[in-house]
């Protein structure tokens, strides 16, 4: 085969790679319907509404923020619900999704359905889900999105919609889940010139097109939206009775502001959210924080996939990209004494809900090492600003392996320039 034709076969190659990777993106997304109505959402944020203003001044739809995590309620759902209906407006409710596996995943939608139970929305079941936090992937991200809507429309037997940006839409979400589910799309500009644009959705049911709308009744900013007619439900009725599912009690710990801190910063720490801190410390203004300032946060002990078994081991379920070496690293063990305790032949050769037996790393497996081991570890000086938790995740390995391997009594008690065996 001469030159000239390699590069016309090169060429026709990749024109074809090229239209099938972009099959199936959408280069435009619209409206699902010409029949539109004006929205708002709300939370706690917006405090107490005067909704006969908010009905006089056109708005037809309120979505009402009605839980986060598994735990929290917002404070205002009772009030918001109420008197939205008792002035006409439909109404949805959306809850902010915090998780960071599968397991999570459907706890929450257990919780949101709890919390909803007996209430009667007009508007698809809203799953609000834009902070990825623990560095999960972008599959991740979609199969705690699948099992979340799944669940919630299990619980619930209602239908849902997938709340996200533009960026979002086009690059975490994926194109199976948006044949799956409809969207409600945040976007701060001219939503009636959304075309040229990448998206694995081609049309909305709902965009929020500010979020520093002003309207009577309503103190200080809040979201603005259009929905079409396809954002209602198929019927109305009540959400059925589904009783709150166990989760392990909530400690409170005390944290003090360090220089350079920000409640968003804390709350991605602690595994917590702004909102819970703000609620918990009847915090005013969330940006004004200051050093020194004490503040109490919800630290939960729950470990969802990491649960300790009476033979002294973690139970670890295999989660999509994993590999066994990066499952020990992330505990602290070898690879061989995973293999061994597991009797696994091949090590590359392990699937998504596998369930593997990693051995605790205990104070006398450190303390048997030889000195010339230990001289040969990474170490790390600390910083100002550093916790236990952030280093053990940059390092890839957990915060008991620190504490043990470094003979630290108090985890929260660190400081600038001590220096820690990896």
């Amino acid at each position: 085969m001469n030159k000239f034709c390699k590069r016309v076969v090169s060429l026709f190659l990749v024109f074809t790679v090229t239209v099938f990777l972009n099959f199936n993106v959408s280069y435009c997304i619209v409206a699902s319907s010409d029949e539109q109505y004006d929205g708002i959402d709300v939370s706690m944020w917006q405090g107490y509404i005067d909704y006969r203003k908010v009905k006089d001044s056109g708005i037809k739809i309120v979505y009402i923020k009605a839980s986060e995590g598994t735990t929290y309620i917002d404070p205002y759902f009772e009030y918001n619900y109420k008197n939205a209906k008792e002035n006409g407006l439909k109404v949805g409710f959306y809850h902010y999704l915090t998780a960071t596996n599968t397991y999570q995943a459907e706890k929450q939608a257990n919780f949101f359905a709890s919390v909803i139970s007996g209430k009667v929305p007009d508007c698809k079941l809203a799953m609000d889900f834009e902070e990825f936090r623990g560095g999960i992937s972008n599959s991740e991200v979609n199969d705690i999105s699948e099992v979340f809507l799944k669940k919630l429309k299990e619980f619930t037997n209602k239908d849902v919609v997938v709340y996200s940006n533009l960026n979002h839409s086009q690059r975490v979400f994926n194109y199976q889940l948006a044949q799956k589910y409809p969207l409600w799309l945040a976007y701060y500009g001219n939503y009636n010139s959304l075309t040229n644009v990448k998206s694995n959705w081609d049309t909305w049911d709902g965009v929020q097109y500010t979020s520093k709308g002003t309207l009577p009744g309503i103190d200080g900013y809040v979201d603005k939206n259009k929905f079409t007619k396809n954002i209602f439900m198929c019927e109305e009725s009540e959400c059925p009775n589904v009783e709150k599912p166990e989760v392990s009690e909530e400690k409170i710990i005390y944290y003090t502001v360090k220089r350079g801190d920000t409640l968003w910063n804390i709350a991605n720490v602690y595994g917590t959210t702004v909102q819970n801190i703000v609620q918990l410390n009847n915090i005013s203004n969330p940006n004004l924080i200051y050093p020194g300032q004490v503040f109490k946060i919800n630290a939960s002990d729950e470990e969802i996939e990491n649960e300790t078994n009476d033979m002294g081991h973690i139970i670890y379920t295999v989660k999509r990209g994993d590999t066994l070496w990066g499952i020990a690293k992330s505990h602290g063990v070898t690879l061989q004494s995973v293999l061994e305790i597991n009797i696994i032949k091949n090590p590359n050769l392990i699937y998504p809900g596998q369930i593997i037996r990693i051995p605790i790393v205990g104070n006398e497996e450190i303390n048997s090492e030889s000195n010339s081991n230990i001289n040969q570890r990474v170490t790390y000086t600390v910083k100002r600003g550093d916790c236990l938790w952030n280093i053990a995740r940059y390092y890839g390995v957990t915060v008991k392996y620190l504490v043990n391997l470094n003979g630290i009594k108090n985890p929260r008690l660190i400081y600038p320039g001590q220096v820690l065996f990896i």
